[in-house]
């Protein structure tokens, strides 16, 4: 960490996409899933033959579902205790987060009731118990992937061993700190799975569109318009309204001096790429030391509002594809699920998807099967949810700040309105690189965050 004090932005930017590999398998995905679409529409029969590599695909998201949710609750529980022992601001924050990211959920409920995404297609879930309908070698390939871990009974086993090693006190630090490991080790498995993903992106997309037509393409184009449209609403008209309302500055002021910030996200999909560069432009916008430190760490992993929408929208998705939507009880049941698992679990590409997956293997797991849909068009998607993730941990550090006095207004002013502007030269002497960035730079395969 140490060496990269004093490098220059652009030298540290350019060193960083030279390792980052997550461009290749964006690519690899626009490509599968334009070619997917094209073989369902061309050859339908053919593409509905294809269905099993979407299968297979999903049966290796299930195989991830219960380590992923154990280790991020059991770490996602530590870092909630960590935050609170800071005091007034670890409180509001934490307050805050769960208020905003229940909330983007509630929105993704509302819309998603409102515009009906996936309706009339009617897909019909993968059978394991027939698999006379398949090919051998197919079903021989698909026999080899174990089965997943029931999901509930996982869960409440995390819930009780986060809150035990709260009680334990120090001597509980090292069973957390080994729990971190086997977290580091499962999200390496599951980013070895995302590399398949292109390959079960063109099978479920192909066999989508070959078994629905044109239907299919509208429906997902439907579904990614509507999410878009609901991030930019939820920014400018709640969390720019939040902000005016209690600070009285102006979001799109806010957003210009982020600027920079949006255009590394954008390129790489995650917000997490962006976090040094928040900490050291929100203490030059005049948000004392201490509150930055307590606030944006701890929003990255419990303030996800860009993919609290998207959980809650793709779910409705996906069970209205299958021809079973979801009634109101299951709804918010599910949206309680949602805001527990969520939690902790950013950081990864595959994180959010395994969450999506949990979620319906929990309440109705015949609708795993049209998780596959959502694979095809999840990455186009990655983008909204970042720079939402991104904007809300921005002006929670503002309100945060506001709330506990310690921000200094006359000097948020000046840089919000250009008198004061930031220096790029001293970002990196000035704030270190955080220890998973780091991290990332070393893993040369390592996928950024989707988050």
């Amino acid at each position: 960490m140490a060496s990269q004090r004093g490098e220059s932005l652009p030298t540290l930017k350019k060193r960083r996409k030279g390792l980052d590999k997550s461009h290749y398998l964006y690519i690899a995905v626009i490509a599968a899933v334009i070619l997917g679409a094209l073989v369902g529409l061309m050859f339908p029969e053919v593409g509905k033959s294809l269905k099993p590599l979407g299968d297979g695909f999903i049966s290796l998201i299930k195989m991830m579902i219960g380590p992923v949710i154990f280790c991020t609750i059991v770490l996602g529980i530590g870092s909630i205790a960590k935050a609170a022992t800071v005091g007034k601001v670890g409180g509001l924050a934490l307050g805050y987060f769960m208020i905003m990211s229940t909330f983007a959920l509630a929105i993704g409920l509302v819309v998603g009731n409102m515009i009906h995404p996936g309706e009339g297609l009617k897909l019909t879930p993968y059978d394991p118990a027939k698999p006379a309908a398949l090919d051998p070698t197919a079903a021989f390939l698909l026999g080899i992937i174990p089965g997943s871990i029931p999901v509930l009974p996982t869960l409440l086993a995390a819930i009780l061993v986060g809150f035990a090693l709260q009680k334990m006190g120090p001597q509980g630090t090292p069973i957390l700190k080994a729990i971190g490991h086997a977290q580091a080790l499962v999200f390496r498995v599951l980013i070895m799975v995302m590399w398949l993903a292109p390959v079960g992106a063109f099978g479920a997309i192909a066999a989508v569109v070959g078994a629905t037509g044109f239907q299919a393409i509208v429906s997902m184009l439907t579904l990614m318009i509507a999410f878009y449209v609901t991030c930019a609403l939820f920014i400018v008209v709640i969390l720019g309204g939040l902000l005016k309302v209690v600070t009285g500055f102006n979001i799109f002021k806010l957003m210009k001096y982020l600027g920079r910030e949006y255009l590394l996200i954008f390129s790489t999909s995650s917000s997490e790429a962006a976090l040094p560069r928040l900490i050291a432009k929100m203490e030059h916008l005049g948000v004392s030391k201490p509150v930055v430190g307590v606030t944006v760490p701890t929003g990255y992993s419990f303030n996800l509002d860009g993919t609290a929408i998207y959980l809650t929208m793709a779910s409705l998705f996906v069970a209205n594809a299958m021809g079973t939507p979801l009634d109101l009880g299951s709804q918010v049941s599910l949206l309680i699920f949602m805001i527990i698992a969520s939690k902790g679990a950013a950081g990864v590409t595959g994180a959010g998807l395994a969450t999506l997956a949990a979620g319906l293997q929990a309440h109705r797991p015949e609708l795993l099967g049209g998780v596959g849909i959502i694979v095809g068009i999840d990455r186009f998607m990655s983008e909204a949810r970042a720079l939402t993730n991104f904007t809300g941990n921005a002006v929670a550090t503002v309100l945060v700040g506001t709330w506990v006095k310690e921000i200094d207004t006359v000097q948020v002013e000046k840089v919000l309105n250009g008198t004061a502007p930031f220096d790029e030269q001293t970002m990196i002497a000035g704030h270190d690189v955080p220890e998973t960035t780091e991290r990332q730079e070393k893993e040369t395969d390592r996928v950024p965050a989707n988050a």
